[in-house]
């Protein structure tokens, strides 16, 4: 590459930044995720060993999980002001150190100290951590998809899903050679630390994927201008009704992480490292699909692939359910895994579509989704003390088809994907993509349209050098 392709390059994002640089803050987050999805599923490829060292019962699982629920919940309440304030580096450098310490704690008070009411503490400061370090993550994930233009958000939990791929697999393991808990987490938590603070120096400020402020944004910085005022990002329908569709879908995700080995463990009779294998093949499905899905995304947009996804989640949940051989619960286990694998991260893009507005209704939509978190385990957990595990799981269906139902109302705010005989890529017809949005969904805030509008103004001038970045990567 010359120095005038360089320049060149630099030109096609705001503040100078370099292809390079924005490249890097990208494979940065990926790792982030990766560690993320690494640390969390090797504790959850363990559960099976926690089980038998409290010998507890499928209640007594659920109210251990509720600790981390619960502190899931209250991470996600400061998140947003946190990331405000600081900025995501920051609250990631400080949670991700927080989490996997937690990890190691929570290893150390079961096997050794056998305390349940500390594995409960221990988990609460582990879950608030984790959905702090979460949000900041998605936020500087989100910002960087932004700057590149194109669907990167489920690539980024792609990278997550190959982190809990390599956790389940060790964790299958570990449960195989009988290492102790202790030993195994907190070698986890070792290497993730390491791994973690080497790649945050290449995450940039947030801030930067967005175009320098206008006349009117820095006469309201200064105070010359009263800032407009904005109604609460929980007024807005389409918001919460995002929230809604994440919620269910991150609602067949937790559930797997946290009961999938359990469910197959008792339903089928298989021992633990068995059912910590068939957790394996689930976040196997939900990787490939979350790094295949792209491409999807971008055919058909977010409406279809949602549905899709809805569908193919409920359809493997009832072959898990009722099927009446192992082979084709495995079968099951891969339609649910990939089912299961774009709600969360499109509904994240779907949230931050107005840059302005995305670190309030990204904290809205993972709040919402973080629900499924507070009250799915322990739900799950008395259900099959009833019913048993597996039609416990029945709950997950109803919640994936409200979700397919929903759909609608993550449809990109350009229209680029919507049913229509207009060309959306061409100049100057945002206005009326947004308007038969509108008209069909009725969920469009005004802020919505604006932002809309606005970025139709400028991303015409810079369309053809983003085509070419898009083909180096």
């Amino acid at each position: 590459m010359t120095a005038s392709d360089s320049a060149a390059t630099a030109s096609h994002y705001p503040h100078g930044l370099t292809h390079r640089q924005v490249l890097s803050w990208r494979n940065a987050i990926a790792t982030l995720f990766a560690l993320a999805g690494l640390s969390f599923a090797s504790w959850v490829g363990r559960i099976p060993t926690v089980r038998d060292i409290f010998d507890a019962s499928h209640s007594e699982i659920g109210v251990l999980l509720f600790g981390l629920a619960i502190g899931s919940i209250l991470g996600l309440l400061v998140a947003g002001r946190l990331v405000e304030r600081f900025g995501a580096v920051a609250v990631a450098r400080v949670c991700v150190l927080t989490f996997v310490l937690a990890l190691a704690a929570t290893a150390i008070i079961i096997s050794v100290l056998g305390s349940f009411i500390g594995a409960v503490l221990s988990l609460a400061v582990m879950g608030v951590s984790f959905s702090t370090y979460d949000v900041a993550i998605n936020l500087s994930g989100a910002a960087n998809e932004r700057l590149l233009g194109r669907s990167t958000m489920p690539i980024l939990h792609g990278f997550y899903s190959l982190g809990t791929m390599a956790g389940a697999g060790i964790g299958a393991g570990a449960e195989a050679l009988h290492i102790p808990l202790a030993l195994h987490l907190s070698v986890v938590a070792a290497l993730a630390i390491i791994a973690a603070l080497t790649v945050l120096r290449f995450i940039l400020p947030e801030s930067l994927a967005d175009a320098p402020p206008n006349t009117q944004e820095i006469k309201i910085a200064s105070g010359e201008l009263a800032a407009p005022k904005l109604r609460s990002v929980w007024l807005e329908p389409r918001t919460v009704i995002i929230g809604v569709i994440v919620l269910g879908m991150a609602f067949a995700e937790g559930t797997a992480i946290d009961w999938l080995a359990l469910a197959m463990v008792d339903g089928y009779e298989l021992d633990n490292a068995f059912g910590t294998l068939i957790f394996g093949v689930f976040v196997t499905a939900m990787t490939a699909t979350r790094f295949l899905g792209v491409r999807a995304l971008d055919r058909f947009g977010r409406v279809p692939v949602l549905r899709a996804s809805a569908a193919l989640a409920a359809v493997g949940l009832l072959l898990v359910i009722f099927s009446p051989v192992v082979w084709l619960a495995v079968i099951g286990t891969v339609f649910w895994g990939a089912g299961a694998a774009l709600g969360f991260p499109v509904g994240i893009s779907a949230a931050a579509d107005d840059p302005k507005r995305a670190t309030a209704r990204v904290t809205a939509v993972a709040t919402i989704a973080y629900s499924a978190a507070l009250v799915g385990p322990p739900m799950i957990g008395f259900i099959s003390d009833q019913v048993g595990i597996l039609n416990a799981l029945l709950v997950i269906v109803v919640l994936s088809a409200l979700s397919g139902i929903l759909s609608p109302a993550a449809r990109e705010l350009a229209g680029r994907h919507s049913r229509s005989v207009i060309d959306f890529a061409s100049p100057g017809t945002t206005s009326a993509a947004v308007s038969l949005a509108t008209t069909e969904l009725h969920l469009i805030s005004a802020e919505d349209i604006a932002a809309a509008q606005g970025a139709d103004a400028v991303g015409n001038r810079e369309e053809d050098g983003r085509e070419r970045d898009r083909d180096r990567l």
